[in-house]
C-alpha cells in the first residue's frame, strides 16, 4: 500500500475553482486509486493537500509511467498552484472495528 500527497498553497480566490475541479476529477478514479481526499489545513487555509491512496506501489507507478499529467496536478494547476509531491509506503495500519 501507498499513500501520495500533493500539496500546494492556494490563495483563497482560487479555493472554489480548486474544490470543484477536485470533485469533477474524482468522478471516475484512476485505477489502482482505494481513497482520495481533498485536505485544507485549518492551521494555514491557504496550505491544501490531495491524498491518496494507491493499492501498491505497481498501480502507482503504472499511472506515473503512463506518460500523462496526473489528474492532482491538473487540479493544482486549474487552481494556479504548482503541487509538491510526497510518496509514502504504509508499513502498518489500524482500523476502527464497526
Amino acid at each position: 500500500m501507498v499513500i501520495t500527497i500533493l500539496e500546494a498553497q492556494v490563495t483563497a480566490e482560487k479555493t472554489a475553482e480548486l474544490v470543484t475541479t477536485y470533485q469533477e476529477a474524482v468522478r471516475q478514479l484512476d485505477p489502482g486509486i482505494v481513497q482520495t481526499f481533498l485536505l485544507q489545513s485549518a492551521k494555514d487555509p491557504a496550505l491544501w493537500q490531495i491524498v491518496t491512496h494507491w493499492e501498491s506501489r505497481q498501480a502507482l507507478e503504472a499511472m506515473r509511467q503512463s506518460g500523462e499529467t496526473p489528474r492532482g496536478v491538473l487540479v493544482f494547476r486549474a487552481a494556479g498552484a504548482e503541487p509538491r509531491l510526497s510518496v509514502f509506503s504504509v508499513l502498518a495500519q489500524a482500523r476502527a472495528e464497526r
